[in-house]
């Protein structure tokens, strides 16, 4: 079984999940000292970003505003820091439930078969047959905008991928001979799925788990930008680039002069998934059983 000692050297070894590692250690750094780096710019709701005023039109980069400002005066700067801390508290949300639902649903299709695993399965291809991002809208727009509504249409587009993968594992794993032997001692079904189950099978999830953090980020983000997400006013690096929309591409405007409305935004977006996606690829190596 792969140890702690042993995953981090192997970590080490890698220089691909070591610079993924590093830029999401940077990312959580931020998330934690949110309040220290920005401020707090609302006791109730430290996520509703600071506005310097009401001018609708943008203000470049300042010693007010080092970022400068959106549409509103909504400065970027604490946008982007409460932003990181949004993010991996909606990821993180996200992929819990999802991993929840999934392992389980995964576990009793797998391990039980027959109508158990037709109807689960069943149930599964209906969801995997819609796209992702096009269901997710559709739920959002029912529940109306909302962090939590947010998380729960998120996490009900996810869950799926995380049960299919669990499942295939458990149908390689409950044939072996230590699960046999396990039954013909008198192991119950939830021993076994503790002792046997989660732990020979739990690392290609985990692998697609760090994978699947960039996508929740992307679909929250697309799901703010279109006015579905967070509320108004909120430190979501989708609602910010949905705000630079306008003067990037209004005729009136000269699109240049705007530049930090969606460059930064989409840097601190780029970056969050380019590591994820580093880390989830590397972990496929890492993880590997023959190594």
């Amino acid at each position: 079984m792969l140890t702690f000692k042993n995953l981090y050297s192997r970590i080490i070894k890698n220089r691909q999940a070591t610079v993924g590692v590093a830029i999401i250690l940077l990312y959580i750094i931020i998330a934690v000292f949110a309040p220290i780096i920005a401020g707090v710019s609302d006791t109730r709701d430290p996520y509703i970003a600071k506005q310097h005023s009401f001018s609708p039109v943008p203000e470049k980069p300042s010693s007010k505003a080092i970022f400068g400002t959106t549409q509103n005066q909504y400065d970027i700067f604490y946008s982007m820091i409460w932003g990181t801390r949004l993010a991996f508290k909606i990821s993180v949300f996200v992929v819990m439930i999802s991993l929840v639902i999934g392992v389980i649903l995964g576990w009793l299709s797998g391990y039980y078969g027959g109508w158990v695993d037709d109807v689960i399965m069943r149930i599964t291809d209906i969801v995997l047959s819609i796209p992702s991002l096009i269901l997710a809208i559709v739920i959002a727009s029912i529940l109306g905008p909302g962090i939590d509504k947010i998380i729960a249409a998120i996490a009900f587009v996810s869950w799926p991928s995380y049960a299919r993968l669990f499942r295939s594992e458990i149908l390689k794993i409950k044939s072996m001979d230590f699960i046999t032997y396990s039954k013909l001692a008198g192991a119950s079904s939830w021993w076994i799925f503790k002792k046997h189950l989660i732990p020979n099978s739990i690392y290609s999830v985990i692998v697609i788990a760090a994978l699947d953090i960039s996508n929740i980020v992307l679909m929250a983000s697309s799901l703010s930008f279109l006015g579905l997400g967070s509320p108004q006013g909120y430190s979501d690096w989708g609602e910010v680039i949905s705000m630079s929309r306008n003067w990037i591409i209004s005729s009136f405007s000269n699109p240049a002069a705007y530049w930090h409305i969606v460059v930064i935004p989409s840097a601190f977006m780029f970056f969050f998934v380019l590591a994820f996606n580093m880390v989830g690829d590397s972990f496929r190596d890492i993880f590997d059983p023959n190594r």
